[in-house]
């Protein structure tokens, strides 16, 4: 009824991962059973990660205490010991072979020798009790450790039947007179036992008076296991015996029987088994004939005055549902001192934090590694990491790389102060150009409003006011509309105001022209050839938007990669090409308009608007000549500023060079805005050409 190892083995894979240990030590008895121990266990520590610091054998106990050879190995296993960092060592042996063993922990313990103060861990082979003599001061050195056991159980009426034990009931039972002699120091009548000046056994010596050192009263792993198999061979013999292929028979053909029952024809019966016992556990065994025990996790607690407990602590039950095959329960367990009650580390590095890597350190064990910092825009979030993973596209590092957080919205906002800045000045030019343009409504009468065709003023006045107010699209966080808008809204409007100038400019020259004796300039002056200019000019502008809007539209798009840290919201012009036809547009007419100022500037006094018309118009194309190589090399919202710097850096400039000059003689100077004051003006231009 001896449980399979394998389950064992497996166990202490589940301790070690439980607890993180990474890094132990293994020490087996130098003989058959513990090489094939070794060569079970290795490989399944390997596949779940756990590395061995040293691998000794525990040599057996010589005839000579003073065996040579046998105090080197011990002295080389106790060196291995103590200058590990494993601070978990798993020892496997049965009590024989592992007596050397706990008589060399022992005397380092007493001796100057550093006292080991390690987590020992035990399988179920060797019992620590089993000489009585030397375990009142053999177990120190195994304060704290944890032991496996095969699973035993409280069996009812146990205690009872201990209690009834004496050394005289019933007689000729050899072994329990050496044991009463033994713990009770004391001489059994009738026996072989002889004792120095003893006493007599009374038979009414307690067991339960005993330490638990000498006795314990419960049943042990190996006497449950021997409880359930002689039920077991019970109950199979009953069943071999009730089956139907048995004749019935008197007691005493049963009796005869049952002296020649051969094992094979129990076996068949043995293996189909299944009942519960008086402790409530249910015993069996599988196809493959093992046992359903399992195994206990028993904490070793060795108190000051030498007595000890096992307290059990887990359980390993191959037979459990999945998860549930291993149970530890890590409140209950009292360590060595040397650990103050904290779990013991075992690992042969320090664990790499969370925002570090695992390197592997050439020619070690993978349990043994250096810690790297996570690459940048890469995080590891655990503990241990053996790869650092990049963020989502949304999100990036924190400073410390354990955790990725999510990206800041960027764009140019009202609430932040270049928005801001940008928006105020935008508004109060708007007010600046419509108290221009109410100025000249007012004002429409004058002279100095009717001489630079007051109807070309006040569209050009609108349109500026509107190319104010365009800029204020940019600002906010781009959407569907406003990224239609933006760019279309501000290349037409632009455009209107540019073919203003244009119209105005022509308007000038055809108009000097036509004050020469039989010029034929006459009949192209009015408001057709005005309102022709700035139609047309404007239709072709917006045309080419449409081809835009109608091909490829610009769109709200998050750049995610530009800026760490920050999406970028802006929009996808759709169609750069298309963007640089509107500016380019925009540009000829500057250019052209330019030229025509240009040539005009020398006109009468009268007409000189064509000298503000040159000014403005090389402030125009100053600003957009500047605008592209600063626009091409900016992103997210400095890029929507430069654009909104530019439009109304060149809107301030056609307002303030156009129309400031004229506000100033209507305020400030009103006798200047009389007609005599203009035909003067204007004959001594006539004059100079």
């Amino acid at each position: 009824m001896v449980p399979n190892e394998i389950p064992q083995s497996l166990g202490l894979v589940r301790l070690m991962q439980h607890f993180k240990w990474t890094w132990i030590g293994l020490i087996a008895s130098d003989d058959d059973s513990g090489e094939k121990f070794v060569q079970t266990l290795k490989p399944m520590l390997t596949r779940n990660s756990i590395c061995v610091a040293f691998t000794e054998r525990a040599p057996h106990v010589p005839s000579s205490s003073m065996d040579y050879a046998f105090r080197e190995q011990h002295f080389k296993l106790y060196s291995s010991i103590t200058q590990t960092k494993a601070e978990v060592i798993v020892v496997y042996g049965d009590t024989d072979s592992l007596l050397g063993l706990k008589l060399f922990l022992y005397a380092s313990y007493q001796t100057a020798l550093t006292p080991i103060g390690k987590v020992w861990i035990t399988t179920s082979q060797w019992d620590f009790t089993s000489n009585i003599a030397l375990n009142r001061w053999t177990l120190k050195p195994f304060h704290g450790a944890l032991s496996f056991a095969v699973h035993t159980n409280e069996v009812p009426g146990f205690r009872d039947f201990l209690g009834t034990l004496n050394p005289y009931q019933p007689q000729g039972d050899i072994f329990i007179q050496q044991f009463w002699h033994t713990v009770f120091n004391c001489l059994v009548l009738y026996s072989s036992l002889t004792i120095k000046g003893g006493r007599n056994c009374s038979g009414k010596e307690e067991l339960e008076s005993l330490p638990g050192s000498d006795f314990e009263m419960k049943m042990s792993g190996q006497s449950y296991s021997i409880y359930n198999g002689v039920y077991a061979v019970a109950h199979a013999l009953h069943a071999l015996y009730s089956s139907k292929s048995k004749k019935e028979a008197t007691g005493k053909e049963h009796l005869l029987e049952l002296q020649n029952i051969q094992p094979w024809e129990l076996h068949p019966f043995l293996k189909n088994v299944r009942f519960n016992n008086s402790a409530g556990d249910e015993v069996y065994f599988d196809e493959n004939g093992e046992s359903s025990a399992g195994y206990d996790i028993l904490n070793w607690i060795v108190f000051p005055n030498e007595s000890f407990v096992r307290v059990k602590v887990g359980h390993v039950d191959p037979w459990a549902p999945v998860g549930q095959e291993f149970t530890i329960n890590e409140a209950a367990i009292i360590w060595n001192s040397r650990f103050n009650q904290t779990v013991p580390r075992s690992m042969c590095t320090d664990s790499c934090r969370p925002g570090y890597v695992r390197t592997v350190r050439e020619g070690e064990p993978l349990c043994c590694y250096n810690c790297a910092p996570c690459p940048e825009g890469t995080i590891s979030n655990q503990t241990d990491a053996d790869h650092c993973d990049r963020c989502p596209e949304d999100q990036y590092p924190n400073r410390d790389q354990d955790k990725c957080i999510p990206k800041f919205m960027n764009f140019l906002s009202y609430e932040e102060p270049l928005g801001f800045v940008l928006a105020s000045f935008a508004l109060l030019f708007s007010l600046l150009t419509a108290l221009v343009l109410g100025m000249f409504i007012k004002h429409r009468d004058t002279p100095i409003v009717r001489a630079n065709n007051w109807e070309l003023s006040y569209v050009l006045l609108l349109s500026l006011l509107l190319c104010f107010l365009c800029s204020l699209v940019f600002i906010g966080q781009p959407g569907g509309v406003t990224c239609l808008l933006r760019q279309t809204a501000f290349g037409v409007i632009f455009s209107v105001s540019v073919s203003s100038v244009l119209a105005k400019t022509i308007t000038v020259v055809l108009a000097f022209k036509a004050t020469k004796p039989g010029a034929s300039m006459r009949k192209w002056l009015g408001r057709r050839l005005a309102s022709s200019i700035i139609v047309s000019c404007s239709l072709i502008q917006v045309g080419i938007c449409a081809v835009w809007l109608g091909t490829a539209p610009s769109f709200p798009d998050l750049d995610m990669k530009s800026e760490a840290g920050h999406i970028l919201v802006q929009c996808n012009e759709g169609s750069n090409t298309a963007f640089y036809y509107v500016l380019g547009y925009m540009g000829f007419l500057a250019i052209v308009s330019f030229m025509v100022a240009f040539l005009a500037r020398k006109l009468p006094d009268t007409f000189n608007e064509a000298k503000f018309i040159t000014f403005s118009m090389l402030v125009f194309c100053s600003v957009w000549v500047s605008f592209i190589p600063t626009y091409l090399s900016t992103k997210g919202k400095y890029m929507v500023a430069v654009e909104i710097f530019s439009i109304l850096a060149s809107s301030t400039g056609l307002l303030g060079c156009i129309f400031i000059p004229k506000c100033y003689i209507i305020v400030l100077r009103p006798d200047l805005n009389t007609r005599e004051q203009i035909v003067m003006k204007s004959k001594s231009g006539t004059q100079e050409l």
